[in-house]
């Protein structure tokens, strides 16, 4: 995906970019809560380091960072977005 054209992350509502977004955020937001830690949006996103021109790396280095720390991501969510990916010609 981080090698794909950006206006095609970004077609469609929600785009794919944001579908995978709100993946990763959800799964930060579920980890912090099991551990009794505070949450919320903002947290996330300094985590995320999305301020980053590079938002699909980031994306996948927190993915990488979640499921080393245990974290459980939303596997409905996954296939959901991996096929809305397939549809636009990406390829896993």
């Amino acid at each position: 995906m981080a090698v794909q054209d950006f206006a095609s992350l970004t077609a469609g509502n929600p785009s794919l970019l944001r579908q995978v977004e709100r993946i990763v955020v959800d799964t930060h937001r579920r980890l912090y809560e099991a551990r009794g830690r505070q949450w919320s949006e903002p947290i996330a996103y300094n985590w995320l380091h999305y301020e980053d021109p590079m938002p699909v790396a980031r994306l996948a280095d927190g993915v990488r960072r979640l499921l080393a720390e245990g974290a459980i991501v939303n596997a409905d969510a996954v296939d959901n977005a991996c096929m809305e990916a397939r549809k636009r010609g990406f390829s896993n």
